[in-house]
C-alpha cells in the first residue's frame, strides 16, 4: 500500500516523465492513497501562485480529488493518532505537510512514495522512488 507525496500525485496526473520507472512501476502494482493534507498543500499552494509562483495547475482541487476517486485512489482523513505521531517525530525534515505524510505512513504501515531525500531519512518508514 502506498501513500504518494503532493509531486508524486501531481506528476501523475499529469503524465510527468519526472516520475522514476520504478515509483510507476510500484504504482501500478499496489493500493494507492493520498493524504487529505496533499489536497490542503495544493490548495494553499495554488493560493499563493500569483503572489510566488508556488504552483499552477490548470485543475481545481475538487477535480483532483474527483480524479483520485475516478483512479482508485483513496483520501485518507487525519486522525488524532497521525497528529500524536507528527508530534513525536524527530525534526530531520521541517515542512508541516510532509511531517504529516510521514506521520500517516508509520500509522498505517503505508510505504511513501517520494523523490523528497529529507523524508527518506526517517527510519521508522520505507519510502520508494
Amino acid at each position: 500500500m502506498l501513500l504518494l507525496d503532493t509531486h508524486v500525485l501531481i506528476w501523475t496526473f499529469g503524465n510527468s516523465a519526472r516520475l522514476t520507472d520504478r515509483a510507476k512501476q510500484a504504482m501500478l502494482s499496489d493500493d494507492l492513497f493520498i493524504s487529505i493534507a496533499t489536497l490542503w498543500e495544493i490548495g494553499i499552494k495554488c493560493s499563493l501562485s500569483n503572489a510566488k509562483k508556488r504552483l499552477v495547475l490548470d485543475r481545481t482541487v475538487q477535480e483532483i480529488a474527483d480524479m483520485c476517486d475516478t483512479q482508485g485512489i483513496e483520501i485518507l482523513p487525519i486522525t488524532p493518532r497521525d497528529c500524536e505521531l507528527l508530534g513525536a517525530l524527530p525534526h530531520i525534515h521541517e515542512d508541516p505537510f510532509d511531517r504529516m505524510l510521514i506521520a500517516q505512513a508509520q500509522n498505517r504501515g503505508l510505504t511513501l512514495v517520494t523523490k523528497d531525500e529529507n523524508i527518506w531519512k526517517y527510519p521508522e518508514i520505507d519510502c520508494v522512488w
